[in-house]
């Protein structure tokens, strides 16, 4: 994960950036973005996910980049691709996609030292009403996540946000994965959970670096592990869905480091 002596540490151990950090950021997150944006038209019913992960890798190289999932942990891919119960960490394979498979594709680059790490839900072929709804719930929850970044504003706050909103829509929100720090490391402090009650957690400074990257469920919020130790999966086999975005922490507000340049964050939007 290598290791990041910029700045200075808050008593939580979180990072605390400099200004000029952010533009390493902005690159990183921009060429994850991109290839996300460039990898849609691969997404259709007979593709496998493994002809999606070597079009990634492909397109990482190109650009001069380094996967940085690639190595991590033995992990031997370019992305993680999680298709309708997969809720993370679905490890490409020569599978094909149905008709309706609903998929998150995640994809973590580094540019000159910096991490970008971005994911968002794909849709081969026809997209039915339920996964419709729980893709968009799950869009909204991030971004009603995101709008509450800002100095003075807590951990806690986020986490809020997002629950709140999903368990009106009546899904849940997975308690076993969660955002986390990044910048010249892959994951870092804090943990950033997708639930939590306003006020608790660590305080939000200028200069933070981390994802929001909530999972929803249709069903309920429980996950399992399979024997690859990698792929997490729904108990209740319900469909879930996920997107992510790396966030830095300005003294008004927040930047997004990874907004799509082809405006294609969301697939149905």
């Amino acid at each position: 994960m290598g290791e990041d002596h910029r700045g200075r540490m808050t008593k939580d151990g979180i990072r605390i950036h400099e200004e000029a950090d952010f533009a390493g950021m902005h690159a990183a997150g921009n060429l994850a973005a991109t290839i996300l944006d460039e990898i849609a038209e691969h997404v259709f019913p007979g593709q496998t996910t493994a002809e999606i992960d070597r079009l990634i890798e492909e397109k990482v190289n190109a650009a001069g980049a380094k996967s940085a999932t690639i190595g991590y942990r033995g992990y031997k891919h370019a992305s993680c691709i999680s298709v309708n119960h997969v809720v993370c960490h679905g490890i490409p394979s020569e599978k094909t996609l149905k008709d309706g498979d609903i998929l998150n594709i995640d994809v973590t680059v580094i540019v000159d030292g910096w991490y970008g790490d971005t994911s968002r839900m794909y849709v081969a072929g026809k997209l039915g009403r339920k996964a419709e709804r729980l893709i968009e719930v799950t869009h909204d929850a991030l971004m009603r996540g995101i709008d509450v970044v800002r100095p003075g504003a807590t951990f806690g706050d986020i986490g809020h946000a997002i629950q709140s909103f999903v368990e009106s829509r009546r899904m849940s929100v997975v308690r076993d994965f969660c955002g986390h720090g990044l910048g010249r490391v892959f994951h870092s402090p804090p943990n950033v959970l997708h639930y939590g009650r306003p006020g608790t957690e660590a305080v939000l400074e200028e200069g933070m670096f981390f994802t929001i990257e909530p999972m929803v469920n249709l069903g309920r919020p429980e996950t399992k592990v399979l024997a690859d130790d990698w792929t997490a999966v729904t108990r209740d086999k319900s469909l879930t869905a996920q997107f992510e975005h790396s966030i830095g922490v300005t003294a008004d507000g927040f930047e997004i480091f990874t907004l799509s340049p082809a405006g294609t964050f969301h697939p149905t939007y």
